[in-house]
């Protein structure tokens, strides 16, 4: 069965299409979103549905790699810590002036 119900690729290229989706992300990024890819995966979906079609299969499942890598291209925006400050448990300084 494919990684995600066809419905959800669907949605997905629907509300890249949408206005306030597009305007989003002009504002954002600087150019209008390509969602020709969620088109591409909703019909590769329902090719393998229908007929188990194999290039369907690996065409689906290359994107869904490439989404993933994507995806974890960018580094996180905080340094994690392995611990919590030594002074963790001491009240804020919420009342002192600056």
């Amino acid at each position: 069965q494919p990684p995600r119900s066809c419905e959800d690729y669907w949605w997905e290229w629907k509300h890249c299409r949408g206005l306030r989706h597009a305007f989003h992300h002009y504002y954002a990024h600087g150019e209008l979103p390509a969602c020709g890819r969620w088109r591409d995966d909703y019909e590769a979906c329902r090719a393998w549905e229908r007929g188990r079609d194999a290039a369907a299969q690996e065409a689906l499942c290359e994107s869904e790699r490439a989404r993933v890598m994507e995806k974890q291209k960018y580094a996180p925006v905080w340094t994690l810590r392995k611990s919590p400050p030594p002074d963790w448990y001491l009240p804020l300084d919420q009342d002192k002036p600056n």
